[in-house]
């Protein structure tokens, strides 16, 4: 039988070193057992030492690219990456609602983990009106979240307030990272808000280290591939949590500045003890 094998879709640029973007997606797909496509709308030139090029792809290209999946393959879940301007962004949102792709999950790359914003302005705009609200996750990271929910958070409940703005934008479940750059800091606690208003903190050791390229793609990606599978929503966040900081926690040396995560540690290890 045809198309009985679960199959996810990533909908970013390819990174030629191969440590974010698309080609960090579909390492984490292929480690957790599920068919990766991918509608590429860029590519990036790069490597440990910094990105030096990019092309973005035809509107026109990544129709077909959209068309041609949808001809043939049975998308179960659909995930996007970083989108460079408005025009690609409702490119892409129309694409998406022409086609039975799944729930999406948004990896919104507004802004790096250092709070150094990648997008301009009128494409954040258009990021939170139109592609936010097809969001069945949406996965901001601790200075995203600020710029989404336009708030400083200081506290917990500051976390819980922009969550919730955010689900009010349209986004059904959130998952709001917490900050990487605490003195001393031991833990990462990021905010999991779900669809039913529930919600919850998510807590993993913190890894002192430069290898993290691709860590939000791979976050997002795991989530993507399990919702592909049909794991319930909570388990599939919490299980892509552990996932990623496993790939921290056991880096490897490729490249010679900031490396990538270790997608083979992930892979091996045992996620049935987790909570559900």
């Amino acid at each position: 039988m045809t198309n009985t094998f679960p199959q996810a879709l990533t909908i970013a640029g390819s990174d030629s070193d191969g440590s974010a973007g698309m080609q960090a997606d579909l390492h984490t797909f292929f480690t957790r057992g599920v068919y990766g496509a991918s509608v590429i709308t860029a590519c990036v030139a790069g490597n440990s030492y910094g990105i030096h090029a990019s092309v973005p792809m035809p509107t026109d290209f990544i129709d077909q690219e959209f068309k041609d999946l949808a001809d043939d393959y049975q998308i179960r879940a659909s995930k996007t990456g970083m989108l460079a301007d408005s025009e690609l962004i409702e490119d892409v949102v129309q694409n998406y609602q022409a086609h039975d792709f799944g729930p999406l999950v948004v990896d919104p790359v507004i802004m790096t983990k250092h709070g150094n914003q990648l997008l301009e302005e009128s494409a954040f705009e258009t990021l939170r009106t139109k592609l936010l609200p097809l969001a069945t996750v949406l996965t901001p990271n601790f200075f995203e979240v600020q710029k989404i929910a336009e708030m400083t958070i200081t506290s917990d409940a500051d976390m819980v307030t922009a969550a919730q703005k955010m689900q009010r934008m349209g986004a059904k479940n959130i998952i709001a990272k917490g900050s990487h750059a605490l003195p001393n800091q031991t833990t990462v606690r990021d905010l999991v808000l779900l669809a039913n208003g529930d919600h919850f903190w998510l807590s993993q050791p913190y890894h002192a280290t430069d290898r993290v390229n691709g860590t939000g793609d791979s976050l997002s990606a795991c989530i993507t591939a399990e919702l592909a599978k049909g794991t319930p929503m909570r388990q599939a966040i919490t299980l892509a949590k552990s996932f990623v900081n496993t790939a921290i926690g056991h880096p490897i040396e490729v490249g010679h500045k900031f490396g990538p995560i270790n997608h083979w540690a992930a892979q091996n290890r045992d996620y049935d003890d987790l909570p559900e």
